[in-house]
């Protein structure tokens, strides 16, 4: 093998990338902070308000977590459907275009390329020379000009699925010492700070920050809510008890 073959062989391997456009990344992570904080905080103001009256707090925890994961479900799916209907839109008249007007639509190829500091000459060899396979060419276009890989399209379908899974997963942990017989709402707060620190973490692990800060902020975030709603709670409540 030559120098240059290797050369390029170590530049197409020298790294690889994760996926972020997959649909599941960003719901899934959302969907378990969301549950997280938002019972959490739901279940500090119902137990400052109820008191002793566990069952109260229960079934308002569980009621929070079905509500909350149907509802992000179903926010993902209408927000990612229309989102990939509005992307096919574009591409359908993209293509329109090129089948009327590929003329036009090679010279805003070759446009585009001059933009990015491709020499004009340059530029207009690569876009008519792209040009020559109409099938590979519309979705050069739809990169190029909407910025988005048509194949690789977000599943309304995914993220419906993991919102909905990962906020009942994160809506469950505060409730978990209540099912197991709690009747101090202390128990639920510890338990959500620690899975909050965690999930803080692993989320800046995962997108490469620092592990502390994000710890830090998510701790920071579902404390101020509990407390909020805890202060409300007891403003209208007997305390806890």
């Amino acid at each position: 093998m030559t120098e240059t073959a290797v050369a390029s062989s170590k530049a197409e391997v020298h790294h690889s990338h994760r996926d972020v456009a997959g649909g599941w990344l960003r719901p899934s992570v959302f969907g378990a902070m969301d549950g997280l904080v938002s019972n959490v905080a739901l279940i500090s103001g119902v137990a400052a308000a109820a008191g002793t009256h566990v069952h109260v707090v229960l079934i308002t925890g569980l009621a929070g977590l079905l509500a909350g994961s149907f509802s992000m479900a179903v926010g993902e799916w209408t927000s990612v459907n229309s989102q990939t209907e509005l992307v096919r839109a574009e591409i359908d008249k993209e293509r329109r275009e090129l089948h009327h007007r590929p003329e036009a639509e090679q010279a805003e190829l070759a446009a585009l390329y001059v933009s990015r500091g491709v020499s004009r000459d340059l530029a207009t060899q690569v876009a008519r020379q792209l040009s020559r396979n109409p099938e590979s060419l519309w979705r050069i276009h739809v990169r190029e000009e909407l910025g988005v890989d048509p194949d690789a399209l977000p599943s309304p379908y995914v993220a419906a699925a993991s919102s909905l899974l990962s906020f009942a997963f994160g809506a469950f942990l505060p409730l978990l010492p209540y099912v197991a017989g709690a009747h101090h709402l202390w128990m639920s707060l510890v338990l959500a700070a620690v899975a909050l620190s965690g999930l803080g973490a692993a989320v800046a692990h995962f997108t490469e920050r620092p592990l502390w800060l994000g710890a830090l902020r998510q701790l920071a975030l579902g404390a101020a809510a509990a407390a909020i709603t805890y202060g409300v709670g007891s403003a209208f409540g007997v305390g806890l008890s």
